[in-house]
């Protein structure tokens, strides 16, 4: 049994399985007495003017586990796996570097948005903006959901922002979730590919130091790919609204 979990773990992509073993760590630290809430939250007073710069990033990992977010933080990690080794064994698969990127910019983001605010935990919208990412690269793929429900993929984030909404009454890091990974999705994708723009984001040179591409993968993804012969099969729809194909995922759960 212990192998069997042991290769469990070994299986999980680089960044993906540093993210996850620091979400289930520090949770558990916090259940052993070891550490606070008041001492991992995030605060701008004591971040800025106390120069409690770790709070920066225990933010991010921690969560408090008494018996009413149990459930809650258990379905966050497992968001937290499925997603992110998707989208790292997927559009990013080879290249380690710029997943973190991804991981670094949404973070970023969200500790200003935190900051402005009042955010305390950064746990749960940073899992939801990357399951946005995901869910718009494979928009068109048909997801499972609870009670059988079966839908498209662009529509999960926000089937999960209304079960949050209905079921515990907030939602609020849901949005901002979303709103974090719509404005990488937009910058990264979306406005270099779809209209032709600039690129605004790219990976910093001593991540691929670190992290360097692996199997042959290109470091700088993103870029606005070469016009498609008519010919092909993802053809602009019958309105002219041409798009990329963002590509394929899995079911979830599968």
């Amino acid at each position: 049994m212990s192998n069997e979990v042991g290769e469990w773990y070994r299986s999980i992509p680089q960044i993906t399985r540093y993210w996850f073993t620091l979400t289930v760590a520090f949770p558990l630290i916090g259940k052993l007495g070891l550490v606070s809430f008041q001492s991992m939250a995030l605060d701008y007073y004591l971040c800025i003017h106390k120069f409690q710069l770790w709070r920066l990033i225990t933010s991010l990992f921690y969560y408090p586990l008494v018996p009413q977010t149990g459930f809650h933080f258990l379905i966050n990690l497992f968001f937290l796996y499925s997603y992110s080794t998707r989208l790292e064994t997927g559009k990013f698969d080879g290249r380690p570097a710029d997943y973190l990127f991804m991981l670094i910019f949404n973070w970023l983001c969200l500790i200003i948005v935190g900051f402005i605010a009042g955010l305390t935990l950064l746990l749960e919208p940073m899992v939801l903006s990357v399951l946005y990412v995901w869910c718009q690269l494979n928009r068109d793929t048909i997801v499972s959901f609870w009670f059988g429900m079966r839908f498209k993929a662009m529509y999960l984030p926000w089937v999960l922002f209304g079960f949050n909404f209905i079921l515990r009454g907030g939602g609020f890091d849901h949005i901002i979730g979303i709103l974090v990974g719509h404005l990488y999705f937009f910058l990264m994708f979306m406005y270099p590919q779809d209209y032709g723009g600039r690129q605004f984001l790219g990976t910093p040179q001593f991540l691929y130091k670190y992290f360097p591409n692996r199997r042959g993968g290109v470091s700088g993804f993103g870029v606005a790919p070469a016009a498609r012969p008519a010919a092909e099969d993802n053809r602009a729809p019958a309105d002219g609204n041409q798009r990329h194909n963002w590509g394929q995922g899995n079911a979830l759960g599968q």
